[in-house]
C-alpha cells in the first residue's frame, strides 16, 4: 500500500529515517514530500492533500471537536519544546516580567497553533497572566491559515486583530507597533504561509522575557513534569477504516525512526565525553530519553493540552484522547 506522507524533513532529526527509507512500516511505502511544518498544516486542513502528515495538535482537537471527521491522530510527536520561553518584547516597553504583559500588543503568527496554546497555558497556570489581558495581532491571513480553514472566531473576551498583508510581526516589532511576540516564526524560502522575515533574535531593541530560557524550561519542567508537545501526526479516516492496520504500522515505523535518531544521539554523548568535552556527570541527563511516541508515555501532556484548549475557548468542550486518535494505535 502506498500512502502519501508529508512531514517536516528539515526540522527533525526523528524523521529523517522515514524520508530516507531506513525506517518502514511492513506493508506500506512511504510517497514522501517534506514541507515546512506551516504549509503542511494549511494544505492538509484546507485541501487533505496527503494520506498521512504532520499536525498541529491544537488544529486536530479543533477540527475533530468542531465535527470534522476527516482525520484521526497516530501519537508520533514530531517537536516539542518550551515554547513559553520563546516570547519576545521590545526593552523599550518596561517588560521585565510575564505580568507586564497585560495591556500590551502581542504578536502571534496564528492564535489557535499548538505553541501558542501553551505559552498562554503556561502564562495563565504559572503567572495569572490571562489571554483576554492581552491584544492579539495574527500574522496569517484567512488564505493561508489555520483558522481559515477551520473557521476560527475570537474566543469570548479575546481581541484578535489581523496584521496587514504589506506588513508582518517582525517589522512591527521592529517599528514599535507591537510590544511582544509569542513564538516569532521567521519565514524563509519554501513558507508559503509565514511572511516575516526579520532577525529579532538579534535586533537591539529586541530581549527574550525570559533571560534565562534554559533555566525558566527547567524549572516549568520540574515543577509540572510537562514537555510540551507541538507537533503530531494524522491519518485521513478513509484510509485507517480501509486498511486498520495503517495507523499502527506507521507508528511503529516512526518509532523505529525514532530508534535510530536515539542511537546516534547517545553516539555523539558518549564522543563528548570520549574526548573530554562533557564531564562523565553530563552522560545521565544527556541519556535520558524525554522524545516518546506513543499515548500512554504522553497522557499527561495530552490531557494538558485538551484542557488549556478548552479553558481558552478553542474548543467547546474538554477533547477525549480515544477521540483523537485512531483505534487500533490507544494502547500504546
Amino acid at each position: 500500500m502506498a500512502l502519501q506522507l508529508s512531514a517536516a524533513l528539515a526540522s527533525n532529526p526523528r524523521t529523517w529515517p522515514i524520508f530516507q527509507g531506513k525506517a518502514k512500516g511492513e506493508g506500506i511505502e512511504f510517497v514522501s514530500t517534506p514541507l515546512h511544518p506551516s504549509e503542511i498544516f494549511w494544505r492538509q486542513l484546507r485541501f487533505a492533500e496527503f494520506d498521512i502528515s504532520e499536525m498541529s495538535m491544537s488544529s486536530l482537537m479543533m477540527t475533530i471537536a468542531g465535527g470534522d471527521k476527516r482525520w484521526l491522530g497516530i501519537p508520533v510527536f514530531t517537536t516539542r519544546q518550551m515554547f513559553h520561553t520563546s516570547i519576545l518584547v521590545r526593552k523599550d516597553r518596561g517588560i521585565n516580567t510575564p505580568a507586564d504583559l497585560k495591556g500590551k500588543k502581542v504578536g502571534v503568527p496564528e492564535y489557535q497553533q499548538t505553541a501558542a496554546l501553551w505559552t498562554r497555558g503556561v502564562l495563565q497556570h504559572e503567572y495569572g497572566v490571562k489571554a483576554q489581558d492581552m491584544e492579539w495581532w495574527m500574522e496569517r491571513n484567512p488564505d493561508h491559515s489555520h483558522a481559515g480553514a477551520t473557521g476560527f472566531k475570537a474566543p469570548q473576551g479575546v481581541t484578535i486583530k489581523s496584521i496587514p498583508n504589506e506588513t508582518n510581526i517582525g517589522e512591527m516589532m521592529i517599528d514599535g507597533s507591537l510590544d511582544a511576540a509569542v513564538f516569532y516564526i521567521r519565514g524563509a524560502a519554501g513558507n508559503l504561509v509565514d511572511r516575516s522575515r526579520a532577525d529579532l533574535e538579534k535586533h537591539p531593541d529586541i530581549k527574550p522575557l525570559f533571560a534565562d530560557r534554559r533555566a525558566e524550561g527547567v524549572r516549568f519542567y520540574n515543577k509540572t513534569g510537562i514537555y510540551p508537545i507541538n507537533h503530531g501526526m494524522v491519518i485521513k479516516r478513509e484510509v485507517a477504516e480501509k486498511h486498520p492496520e495503517a495507523a499502527a504500522e506507521v507508528l511503529r515505523a516512526f518509532q523505529r525512526a525514532a530508534d535510530i535518531a536515539e542511537a546516534e544521539r547517545r553516539e555523539h554523548v558518549e564522543y563528548h565525553i570520549g574526548f573530554g568535552l562533557l564531564g562523565p556527570d553530563a552522560k545521565s541527563a544527556l541519556d535520558t530519553q524525554l522524545v516518546r511516541h506513543g499515548v500512554a508515555a504522553n497522557r499527561k501532556v495530552l490531557e494538558a493540552c485538551a484542557e488549556y484548549s478548552f479553558e481558552q475557548g478553542l474548543t467547546p468542550r474538554l477533547m477525549r484522547l480515544d477521540e483523537l486518535f485512531a483505534p487500533g494505535v490507544l494502547n500504546t
